[in-house]
């Protein structure tokens, strides 16, 4: 069973761009941060997420990125689609070359468990997420750690103005 990081990144991208929603366009400089992603890798996900009417950027001064629809109607397998992955569970990438190029015994029940799981994410909106209990509490840490974060950078770059 493969989701490939490329898929995990953008979920992830988008569940921290839903919970920050609120507070008004989202840097993707800040969802880096928390989330330790590469802020490239970022800009190459949200371009396909933003391509695909998932986002909308915003730009000048407090600019970012925000959900370009509320977060009941942005599922889960809309977000993985969008980055062009697939949820495969065949070891031949659905290509039915599984068994020296022809298809193998078990390449249905593979593809119709890669058909379940596509089921199930596309049920699965942002806004459930958010309102998930677990997922709270993990973003509750990764804003207070960034806060803290931001907090010593700008303690640093004054400790570095007065001696220098």
């Amino acid at each position: 069973m493969r989701l490939t990081t490329k898929g995990r990144y953008a979920v992830t991208a988008m569940l921290d761009l839903a919970l920050h929603t609120n507070s008004g366009p989202v840097s993707l400089s800040d969802i880096s941060q928390r989330q330790g992603i590469s802020l490239s890798y970022l800009e190459q996900l949200f371009a396909k997420l933003r391509k695909q009417s998932l986002v909308t950027s915003v730009r000048g001064p407090g600019g970012g990125y925000q959900l370009s629809r509320p977060n009941q109607e942005i599922f889960v397998a809309q977000i993985v689609d969008a980055v062009n992955e697939s949820v495969d569970a065949t070891g031949c990438k659905g290509r039915s070359d599984c068994q020296s190029g022809a298809t193998c015994l078990t390449h249905h029940l593979w593809c119709d468990l890669s058909d379940q799981i596509h089921d199930f994410l596309s049920q699965i909106s942002l806004e459930q997420l958010v309102l998930r209990q677990d997922v709270r509490i993990v973003a509750d840490r990764q804003n207070h750690e960034q806060h803290k974060n931001s907090k010593e950078s700008l303690k640093d770059k004054i400790d570095a103005s007065i001696i220098n």
